[in-house]
C-alpha cells in the first residue's frame, strides 16, 4: 500500500509537471520505474497505459482553458500513433539487458536536451504563422518512436519543436501536444500488448499512476498559466540526467573515484543551466516590460491645439464681412 500510495505521488507530480510543461510525465515516471528495478517493456507499457486516462483529462482541461490548436492535434497525432506503435513493437522484441541502458540513454539525453533548451529564451517572435503538414508529420512519427521505446519523449521531443518554432503560443503549444498524446498513448498500448499481451501491464501501477494524473489534469491545465515553463524545464531535466545516469554509469561497470566525479560535473551542469534559465527569464521578462511600455506611450493621445481661440487679453478685429478675426 505505501508503495502504491508513493506511485500515486509519482504520477500527480509528474502530470503537474508535463501539463504546465507540455512533457516529462513518460520521462518522469519511467525514470522512477526504472530505479525501483522495473523492466524497461513494462516500464513502458504501464506508464503508456496510465496515459491515456491522465491524456484524456489533460486534453479535456486543456480545451475548456483555451489551449488547444485543433489543426496542429489532427496533424501530428496519426503520425504520433503509428510512431508510437513501431516504437512499442521494437522495445517489445528487446531484452531487458540490452533494454535497459538503451532506455536510459534515451532517457538521459532527453533531459539533457531539456538543460540545454530552457536554459536559453524561449521564441514568441513569430507567433502567429502558421505550421504546415510536412514539418508536422515527420515530427509526430520521430517523437511517438522515440517516447514508445523510452519510456517518454513524446512531449520532449514535440514540445520544444513548436517553441522553436516560434508559431504558436507556448499554452497552445503544451495544450495541443498533450491533447495528441492520448492517440498515441493508444497506439503504444495496443503494441505492447501485442508485443507482452496483458502480463506485460503492471496493473497496480497503472491504477495508481492514473489515480494521481487524474488528481492532477486539472489544476496542471490551469498553471501553464501562470508557472515559468523556463525554470520548469530546467528543473526537470536536470533531475532526469542525474537519476538516468545511474543506470549508464553502472552499465559502463564505471566505479572508483570516476563515478562521483561524473556525478559532481553533472550536477554542476544542471546548476549552470538553472542560472541561466532565471537570467534567460528575467531578460524575456524584462524585454516584455518595455514592450508594454513603449505600446502604452505609443498608444497615448497627443495634445490637441488650440484653433480659434483668442490669445488672452487680445481683442479680435472685425473683418470685412463683419466676423470676428483673431490676432
Amino acid at each position: 500500500m505505501r508503495k502504491l500510495l508513493v506511485l500515486a505521488l509519482v504520477g500527480l507530480v509528474a502530470q503537474l509537471i508535463d501539463g504546465s510543461l507540455g512533457m516529462a510525465y513518460g520521462l518522469t515516471s519511467s525514470t522512477l520505474l526504472l530505479v525501483a528495478g522495473v523492466a524497461p517493456a513494462a516500464a513502458s507499457a504501464s506508464v503508456h497505459l496510465a496515459e491515456i486516462g491522465t491524456t484524456l483529462a489533460a486534453g479535456v482541461a486543456h480545451w475548456r482553458f483555451g489551449n488547444v490548436d485543433w489543426r496542429v492535434v489532427t496533424r501530428i497525432a496519426l503520425p504520433g500513433a503509428i510512431g508510437a506503435f513501431a516504437g512499442a513493437t521494437v522495445l517489445s522484441s528487446i531484452s531487458t539487458e540490452a533494454a535497459a541502458p538503451w532506455m536510459a540513454g534515451i532517457l538521459f539525453t532527453l533531459g539533457a536536451y531539456l538543460l540545454v533548451r530552457f536554459a536559453r529564451p524561449l521564441r514568441t517572435d513569430r507567433v502567429g504563422g502558421r505550421l504546415r503538414g510536412r514539418f508536422l508529420g515527420p515530427l509526430g512519427l520521430v517523437a511517438g518512436f522515440v517516447d514508445a521505446t523510452g519510456g517518454g519523449g513524446w512531449g520532449p521531443v514535440a514540445t520544444p519543436a513548436l517553441l522553436v518554432s516560434g508559431r504558436m503560443e507556448p499554452r497552445k503549444v503544451i495544450g495541443s501536444v498533450d491533447t495528441a498524446e492520448f492517440v498515441v498513448a493508444g497506439a503504444a498500448s495496443i503494441g505492447f500488448l501485442i508485443g507482452l499481451g496483458s502480463e506485460g501491464f503492471l496493473l497496480p501501477t497503472v491504477a495508481a499512476l492514473l489515480i494521481g494524473g487524474l488528481i492532477a489534469a486539472p489544476l496542471a491545465a490551469w498553471l501553464v498559466r501562470i508557472v515559468p515553463a523556463q525554470l520548469l524545464g530546467a528543473a526537470v531535466g536536470g533531475v532526469i540526467v542525474l537519476t538516468n545516469a545511474r543506470t549508464l554509469l553502472r552499465s559502463a561497470d564505471l566505479g572508483g573515484p570516476a563515478r562521483p566525479a561524473v556525478y559532481a560535473l553533472l550536477a554542476a551542469g544542471w546548476l549552470a543551466a538553472l542560472v541561466l534559465a532565471v537570467r534567460a527569464l528575467r531578460r524575456t521578462r524584462r524585454a516584455h516590460a518595455e514592450a508594454v511600455e513603449a505600446a502604452d506611450i505609443s498608444a497615448a493621445p497627443a495634445p490637441v491645439a488650440l484653433v480659434g481661440v483668442a490669445a488672452a487679453g487680445a481683442p479680435a478685429e472685425s473683418t470685412p464681412t463683419g466676423t470676428p478675426n483673431p490676432r
